[in-house]
C-alpha cells in the first residue's frame, strides 16, 4: 500500500487544488465527482457537516478512488477519523490543529491536512505528523501574513491557502508562498449543477497551472 505522504505528494503534483464539497449529497456525488476529476482535480473533500457525508465519500471512492485522493473535511474527533477510514477515505482535513486527530489520521494510513493560522499551530501540527498545512481562513489573513510565516515554516511543507480563493487572487498568494489552494463556495455550492461545477473547475485548474 502506498504511504500517505507519497499519495499526497503525487496528487498535489498533478493538481495542487482541494475541492471542498460542503453540502454535497450522495445523490449528486458521482456527477459532481465526474465534473471535478474530468477537469483535472486530484483531491476531493466532503465536509462532515454535509448530508450523509460518509456515503458520499464511499461513492466517490468507488468511482474515483484510483484517480483522486478522496476524503473528509471538518474532521474534529478521533472517532470521525475512524469513520472516514471505514468509508474508504484517504484524506482528512480539519479547520483546526488537534494533535490527537492528526495522530489518528496518520496511524490509519491517511493523509492529514489540518488547519492552522499561527506559526505555533503550524509547528505543533507538523510535530504531530501532518503531511501539509491549510492556512484557514485565508480571507482573514493576507499574502503578506503567509510570506512572513514561510520564512520560518519548513521549506518542504506544502501550505494551502483556503478561504475566499478565486483564480484572480491565486498569483499573489503563490508569490507569498502558497503551494496550493482549497476551494469552497467559489467552486461548489450545495445543489450547483454538475455542468456549472465543471466550468468553474476548468477555470481554476487552468489558473493554477498558469502560475
Amino acid at each position: 500500500m502506498t504511504d500517505p505522504k507519497t499519495l499526497f505528494l503525487d496528487a498535489f503534483a498533478a493538481c495542487p487544488l482541494v475541492a471542498v464539497l460542503r453540502g454535497l449529497t450522495p445523490a449528486e456525488s458521482e456527477d459532481v465527482g465526474d465534473a471535478l476529476v474530468g477537469a483535472g482535480f486530484t483531491m476531493l473533500e466532503v465536509p462532515l457537516n454535509s448530508p450523509d457525508p460518509y456515503e458520499s465519500i464511499a461513492k466517490l471512492v468507488r468511482r474515483h478512488g484510483d484517480k483522486a485522493l478522496v476524503g473528509a473535511g471538518t474532521v474534529l474527533t478521533v472517532e470521525q477519523v475512524g469513520l472516514v477510514a471505514a468509508a474508504g477515505g484517504k484524506l482528512v482535513v480539519s479547520p483546526n490543529s488537534d494533535p490527537a486527530v492528526i495522530a489518528a489520521t496518520v496511524a490509519a494510513g491517511m493523509v492529514s491536512l489540518p488547519g492552522y493560522f499561527t506559526p505555533s499551530e503550524g509547528f505543533a501540527a507538523l510535530a504531530a505528523g501532518a503531511h501539509g498545512l491549510k492556512l484557514f481562513p485565508a480571507e482573514g489573513a493576507s499574502p503578506a501574513f503567509l510570506k512572513a510565516q514561510r520564512a520560518v515554516l519548513p521549506k518542504e511543507t506544502k501550505v494551502l491557502a483556503v478561504g475566499g480563493i478565486t483564480p484572480e487572487v491565486m498569483p499573489q498568494w503563490r508569490a507569498a508562498g502558497a503551494d496550493g489552494f482549497g476551494l469552497g463556495s467559489n467552486l461548489y455550492r450545495a445543489g450547483k449543477p454538475a455542468a456549472e461545477v465543471a466550468a468553474e473547475a476548468t477555470r481554476f485548474v487552468a489558473a493554477v497551472h498558469a502560475l
